[in-house]
């Protein structure tokens, strides 16, 4: 990994790995919320053409293996980073007293962990789509990883707004 500073800086390279989680948690929360909005409020027929009928009216099966993917990715880059925010972002907000921001990444951290163990369920639950038994229980683990998601979304920004980029 040594050769690759001789390229770029060590500040370079951790700005594009935060920048690399960023967009695939962004990635993942749009994919999660679109098909959560198309569980819980399928599209009318005979409704007009909106934005909103638009949003709602997507493929739900679909967005599965792209959700699955992009949370062990996001994941994946949220741990390499996490070693880093122990010693350089931790400590100082920790120092200043912020300890409900810190409160609150720790919880991002076992939320995200808890919907990277219920991928598994998911995945099943979604490749059987066709299987109405599951629906009520597809519906339902999809809304609880899309809550998870804006959770751990809007932890990460609390974390980030107190101490800032670029760690």
């Amino acid at each position: 990994m040594d050769f690759l500073f001789d390229y770029i800086s060590v500040n370079t390279f951790w700005t594009i790995l935060f920048t690399a989680h960023a967009l695939l948690a962004v990635a993942l929360l749009g994919a999660l919320t679109h098909q959560a909005v198309a569980l819980l409020v399928p599209p009318r027929i005979g409704s007009t053409d909106g934005f909103v009928r638009r949003f709602r009216s997507v493929s739900a099966p679909s967005y599965a293996a792209a959700v699955c993917l992009l949370w062990v990715l996001a994941f994946f880059f949220g741990g390499w980073i996490y070693a880093k925010y122990r010693i350089y972002v931790r400590i100082p907000i920790e120092q200043e007293g912020f300890y409900k921001t810190l409160g609150a990444f720790e919880l991002k951290e076992h939320f995200s962990s808890i919907g990277l163990g219920l991928l598994p369920f998911y995945w099943y639950l979604w490749k059987n789509a066709h299987n109405k038994a599951y629906d009520s229980a597809r519906k339902w683990l999809t809304i609880v990883l899309a809550a998870i998601c804006w959770y751990t979304f809007l932890a990460g920004h609390i974390v980030n707004n107190v101490r800032g980029f670029g760690l």
